[in-house]
């Protein structure tokens, strides 16, 4: 029992740590059509947006299923774009990154984008960063969805590698 409330009060600061709710000036809102450049990165009314807490392969990163590599960060690029396609994408900001991106959760059709990325697979979550998408990564992983239906290197990993 004392697990579930820690776990409950984690969860309630995780979502409160964006800055809602506490006094402190509220986060820039983008939105608007978006442009996806990446699994995690896409540009919504002319600003370049890094989706928090997640991780998605990069661009030409592989992974590997049924024992063959298979483009991953293509494949997680096209995923982000097919739901975010003609659809109104708002995002509230939480701060700008070293590359001026600004970090952000993202919904679509009122759906966190950032938890749909790791729920289906194409993007783990960045427990560097947040822990908020854990237990959706472990969906993902139970259900072998997306980047779990085989193996691969966390992108952080795969990033630091090359």
């Amino acid at each position: 029992m004392a697990g579930l409330i820690i776990f409950a009060l984690w969860i309630r600061w995780e979502f409160a740590s964006d800055g809602r709710g506490t006094g402190e000036d509220a986060p820039a809102i983008v939105e608007g059509p978006a442009l996806v450049h990446d699994g995690d990165t896409l540009t919504v009314a002319g600003r370049r947006i890094r989706l928090h807490g997640v991780d998605a392969p990069e661009l030409n990163q592989t992974c590997l299923r049924d024992g063959s590599a298979w483009p991953c960060g293509r494949d997680a690029a096209f995923a982000l774009g097919q739901r975010v396609a003609g659809r109104l994408v708002s995002c509230r900001g939480i701060e700008p990154d070293r590359f001026g991106r600004l970090v952000a959760r993202c919904t679509v059709d009122g759906e966190s984008l950032n938890r749909w990325l790791v729920r289906e697979g194409w993007a783990v979550a960045y427990r560097r960063y947040s822990h908020a998408y854990v237990i959706d990564e472990w969906i993902a992983r139970w259900h072998g969805r997306g980047l779990w239906a085989g193996s691969f290197e966390r992108p952080e990993d795969w990033r630091h590698g090359r």
